[in-house]
């Protein structure tokens, strides 16, 4: 699997996630995720013409169930390393996190229109005693498919409220994948470079969506 495949795969499996309580304990928290996929599910089923007729709506859809429960300043801080973070500026700090955050939303926006029919099953919920994160790990059925893929949503609490911090597809992590790819061409060209092509990036991904 490619990484180009993870992410995208990542990206539409963390809507898996939205919506979970700020009161939800441990042991109750694979329910929370089972619950909310077929809410899921049934909003895109029930939106499915206007979003065929009107792709950027995913937007919406996504700033409405996705960005609130996901922490972009920690997966920011930890994309970027400590020392690249502690080294850029407060401007960059908040470019670097917009940006990131644009990256994700119209990157899973691409792969929404591409993946809407798998079911999910809640395995295992984890819990870390040495610190506050909870590790749910799930299975992903495709239409047709044989074996399930194991997606694994890193979550800890943030303002009194469950926050994905890491989402891992078949082992490969999104943190980790992106943190690579960044340090390189932070090390090659500068951070400024690397916020230039995530612009582009970013452009590119509105782009192909208005297109479809």
């Amino acid at each position: 699997m490619n990484f180009k495949v993870v992410i995208n795969k990542v990206l539409f499996f963390s809507l898996l996630l939205v919506s979970l309580s700020a009161h939800a304990t441990t042991p109750d928290a694979g329910q929370v995720v089972q619950d909310t996929v077929g809410g899921v599910l049934d909003r895109l089923a029930e939106e499915k013409e206007q979003i065929d007729a009107h792709p950027e709506r995913i937007y919406e859809l996504i700033q409405e169930l996705v960005i609130p429960h996901f922490d972009f300043i920690s997966m920011s801080k930890w994309v970027l390393g400590k020392s690249n973070w502690r080294a850029a500026s407060e401007e960059q700090r908040d470019t670097f996190v917009d940006q990131f955050r644009t990256l994700l939303v119209r990157t899973y926006a691409k792969a929404l229109l591409e993946y809407s029919q798998e079911k999910v099953k809640v395995n295992e919920v984890m819990e870390n005693p040495k610190s506050n994160l909870v590790t749910v790990k799930t299975e992903v059925k495709q239409p047709g498919g044989e074996s399930g893929i194991p997606i694994n949503y890193r979550m800890h609490i943030s303002g009194g409220e469950w926050k994905v911090v890491d989402v891992a597809v078949d082992g490969i992590s999104l943190v980790r994948s992106y943190r690579g790819s960044f340090a390189s061409e932070i090390k090659a060209n500068g951070l400024d470079s690397l916020l230039a092509k995530l612009v582009e990036k970013n452009n590119k991904l509105a782009s192909a969506i208005s297109s479809e």
